[in-house]
């Protein structure tokens, strides 16, 4: 009789996807009841030798994410039945929802019957936990089924039927690390959520139905954009001075700038601009010609994805991830949650590049990198053991795709990646310097010789200046015009979105995966709303070509609420406020640490709970500073 073999991916369509791969088109599907989404898949397949070298009979099903939920008991859910701080330590208990209890119900009837269980889940943390509560389900129903893990990074049938033949085993550590940070989360944000709705709800008539809810990653992301707000409102123009030269020669006017390019200090400017006028003349003393290069993109991470999709498509994060994660469950671009730079040296990339051959944008270049223009890409000092960069895993036409969101997301993956596979752009930079009186100046040109990467990845400018005439070292001239030149110090611009997520990963606020849902948080919450940017216009990405994103700059601006919060927690004086983001990066720094088996679960929630708690007794004794700010 042949083995029973049980697989479980994350979403439905990736458990349809590897189920027509596995079975090479001889697939029976099946409803289960209670849920429109979920499908069971029946297929023959053989994983090797690991099982017997024969067709096993596989049943392949999806959960639709997380199967279970965490919550406290009862007795404790109701907001005034207790004291906040008791949610530091009362019990929490995991359950299954109703609504997701058609698929648990359909995963133990399955297991009962089966041998083994291969989890297809997402292979990042998130995705390893939602495999430890499949496993947890099926070994309920059956303890002697035989646990295995399936570890991929895209759905293309090649790549699928590798995974099938080499599967391993749940890593402990990384579901242990989203125990500790799901249970830290429960018990931070519903202390603090209760403590602020309850106390700040009797203060305003605005504020009396709205839950004021509390996030160790939301409130450091809402920090930075008030802490920015304020640096803009309370910004002092100081006016400036500096000296500006320009020789005409061969119908070219060379502009020569100052080396200290502007003082602050009227006077003194004047004076050594006078300097430079008895002088009469400049002397050159050096004259130099390099060649120069300007880098391609390193390889395409999560993050910087969500950056340059926002700075580039005109798309927010959310937006840019929402795309990203349907082109991905299609097999048109590999998994769009990595930390991954550099590309490993086993992938033929060149494969990869001539699967883009077909493409009307971008073919002809692709097929120049087959003809001899390939480089191998450069590599980024990032490795997450996990996942290989973003790149396409096949051509798609624009028609094919759903939505004008996805067609942007998968041009500008593809072009990163093409880019990637090419040589720098190349250059010739002319550098002139010379002194008039004392002082030093210098001129620069650029001719660029070979754009290279720069055809295909159109986001991206490097252009010539005009040509300097010759200068040779030792000779004199007479500038045609020499001034002095004023203006006023700008304040910087309100965060963009590319700004905020650089921020929040710098300080490890959120995870690449998590950073677009905690910045749609904080405008869900009211703390925040966006506007175009002012002067802006609407501008084009990608030098008005296809693939750039069309409207306005936005950027992020905190409501009334949202300043008041943070202000009156920096006002409590704490040493570590809640709206900077020093406990929220240390959390995820001890949430590393369990992944790398250094530390356990339990060392780091305990840890984490008793800093959080410290600063939770200190703000309920402060609380009246919370409710005295004046912006509320």
């Amino acid at each position: 009789m042949a083995r029973r073999i049980l697989c479980v991916a994350e979403k439905p369509s990736i458990a349809k996807a590897v189920a027509n791969h596995l079975g090479g088109g001889r697939v029976t599907t099946k409803p289960i009841r209670g849920s429109p989404y979920v499908k069971n898949y029946e297929f023959s397949y053989n994983f090797g030798p690991s099982f017997g070298n024969t067709d096993c009979a596989v049943t392949m099903t999806s959960v639709s994410g997380h199967l279970a939920s965490q919550d406290f008991p009862p007795q404790y859910r109701n907001w005034r039945s207790c004291a906040s701080e008791i949610l530091f330590d009362c019990e929490v208990v995991t359950f299954v929802d109703e609504d997701r209890k058609p698929v648990a119900d359909n995963i133990a009837q399955l297991a009962r019957y089966a041998q083994a269980l291969f989890i297809w889940t997402d292979c990042d943390r998130e995705g390893e936990h939602i495999g430890g509560e499949v496993r947890d389900v099926a070994v309920k129903s059956n303890a002697q089924i035989q646990i295995r893990r399936a570890k991929f990074s895209n759905i293309e049938r090649a790549h699928i039927l590798t995974a099938a033949r080499r599967l391993g085993g749940l890593d402990e550590r990384l579901i242990n690390a989203v125990k500790a940070r799901i249970e830290l989360d429960l018990r931070i944000g519903a202390a603090f959520t209760r403590l602020q709705t309850l106390n700040l709800q009797s203060v305003t008539a605005a504020l009396q139905d709205k839950v004021i809810s509390y996030g160790s990653c939301q409130f450091p992301t809402l920090g930075f954009v008030v802490d920015r707000y304020f640096r803009v409102q309370e910004f002092v123009p100081e006016p400036f001075w500096g000296i500006r030269v320009m020789l005409r020669r061969e119908g070219v006017d060379v502009i020569f700038s100052w080396n200290r390019h502007r003082l602050f200090d009227r006077m003194a400017v004047t004076i050594l601009f006078e300097r430079c006028l008895a002088a009469r003349e400049a002397r050159v003393i050096k004259v130099s010609q390099k060649p120069t290069s300007k880098w391609r993109p390193l390889p395409l991470t999560t993050v910087e994805l969500q950056k340059l999709g926002s700075k580039w498509l005109r798309m927010t994060s959310d937006q840019v991830m929402t795309a990203a994660e349907k082109l991905y469950q299609q097999g048109f671009i590999s998994y769009p949650r990595t930390e991954t730079d550099q590309f490993d040296r086993g992938m033929d990339l060149q494969k990869l590049v001539e699967k883009q051959v077909p493409a009307p944008s971008w073919g002809a270049y692709s097929q120049g990198l087959l003809d001899g223009g390939f480089k191998w890409p450069r590599s980024g000092t990032n490795n997450d053991k996990a996942h290989p960069p973003i790149h396409p895993i096949t051509f798609v036409a624009a028609n094919r795709l759903e939505s004008d969101e996805q067609r942007r997301v998968y041009e500008f993956v593809t072009r990163r990646f093409l880019g990637c596979c090419s040589e720098d752009a190349k250059g010739e930079s002319t550098t002139v310097e010379a002194l008039y009186g004392d002082e030093p100046f210098t001129a620069l040109g650029l001719v660029v010789r070979q754009r290279n990467y720069l055809d295909v990845y159109i986001y991206e400018k490097w252009e010539s200046s005009q040509p300097l005439p010759e200068f040779r070292t030792g000779e004199r001239f007479e500038p045609t015009e020499a001034n002095i030149t004023d203006g006023r110090t700008t304040a910087p611009g309100y965060l963009t979105e590319p700004e905020l997520i650089g921020l929040m990963d710098a300080n490890g606020i959120g995870t690449d995966a998590t950073m677009a849902e905690h910045i749609k948080r904080i405008q869900g919450r009211d703390y925040v709303r966006t506007q175009a940017r002012s002067g802006a216009g609407r501008e084009e990405g990608a030098r008005g070509r296809g693939g750039g994103g069309r409207g306005p700059v936005m950027e992020f601006i905190p409501t009334t609420l949202g300043c008041a919060l943070v202000k009156g927690y920096d006002r409590m004086g704490f040493d570590t406020s809640l709206s900077k983001p020093h406990l929220r990066k240390e959390m995820e720094i001890q949430m590393r640490a369990i992944c790398a088996g250094s530390k356990t679960r339990s060392e780091v929630v305990q840890q984490s709970l008793d800093q959080y708690r410290d600063v939770f007794v200190r703000t309920k004794q402060q609380i009246e500073v919370l409710k005295s700010v004046s912006l509320f």
